[in-house]
């Protein structure tokens, strides 16, 4: 529907303040070689195994010091959205009472972004909270709190084609981190000249979509990849780019279903606390290859 876009841009404006599965593996594929990291989220709902991408080596040094220090242990998953993703990490939620506001603690730093394209958020995917852009412009990342993704199924024909959301991503940073740039002027300038009329802007951004790729380095059609894991496991394709993708549950993808169904007060905080112990543990590749399922990369089997 004409004006989608721009609508979307105007009323929803989507930004997340959170503050501070796999394929079976071929027999003509080679065991990925090496060690890596398991990591277990046990929660009084049950265990999630989950593994740590390399291709995001800072969220990856930071979470296992974090673990090893214990600093997760007894934390709560303080705020839970059914079919969106539950959230945990705050150190303020350990002795919280009920009803305390969370959502604000962490370990005093943050992590630069790692944003790697084909990591995305496909349900179970483990990703960092960060402050909002208009606080925090290069989307850095909590030192500590995350989520996990459940999301939902989105049929295959709502993904393929342009991709509305990368559009307005990309008209949103324009406008908001690079003001001065000729392409934003000419956007403002239609803006001024049209009030209310987001026909006009749509027009406008998208006869210039060729420009306002080369100005932000994104592209707006979704990666088949993305298409097929999105149209059959599930997930939140809205947040891609926009926080960091660091790891994924492999298994226990039932364990987010079911915290993400308990009931919650005002503020997303279930009702009843849903406490975390997180360990990890080193492990052949090969060995979580064949016990969970998980096929890495081929670029990681060194």
């Amino acid at each position: 529907m004409r004006n989608r876009i721009f609508h979307l841009l105007s009323t929803v404006c989507l930004t997340l303040l959170i503050v501070s599965c796999g394929d079976s593996q071929s027999s003509e594929t080679p065991a990925a070689a090496g060690d890596d990291y398991l990591v277990t989220i046990k929660t009084s709902m049950g265990e999630m195994k989950a593994i740590l991408y390399d291709e995001t080596p800072k969220h990856k040094e930071n979470f296992l010091k974090l673990v090893n220090d214990g600093f997760y242990d007894s934390l709560i998953f303080h705020r839970v959205i059914n079919s969106f993703m539950i959230q945990g990490g705050d150190p303020g939620s350990k002795n919280a009472a009920p009803g305390q506001p969370l959502g604000s603690g962490g370990p005093g730093y943050t992590i630069p972004a790692e944003f790697v394209t084909s990591l995305f958020h496909e349900k179970g995917a483990l990703s960092a909270a960060r402050q909002g852009d208009q606080v925090n412009p290069e989307r850095a990342s909590s030192g500590s709190q995350f989520y996990v993704v459940q999301g939902t199924v989105t049929p295959r024909a709502q993904l393929e084609g342009t991709d509305q959301g990368k559009i307005i991503a990309a008209f949103r940073e324009c406008m908001q981190t690079q003001p001065e740039s000729d392409l934003a002027k000419e956007y403002q300038a239609v803006m001024t000249e049209n009030p209310g009329d987001n026909a006009a802007i749509e027009a406008k951004v998208n006869s210039t979509l060729d420009r306002l790729t080369e100005l932000t380095g994104r592209t707006f059609k979704m990666a088949e990849d993305r298409i097929e894991k999105y149209s059959t496991v599930g997930g939140t394709p809205f947040l891609d780019d926009q926080y960091t993708v660091f790891g994924k549950v492999i298994s226990g993808l039932d364990i987010i279903d079911n915290i993400a169904m308990v009931q919650t007060a005002p503020g997303d905080r279930p009702v009843e606390d849903v406490r975390m112990f997180i360990s990890v543990e080193k492990m052949p590749r090969a060995e979580i290859e064949e016990k969970y399922e998980y096929k890495y990369p081929v670029a990681l089997e060194q």
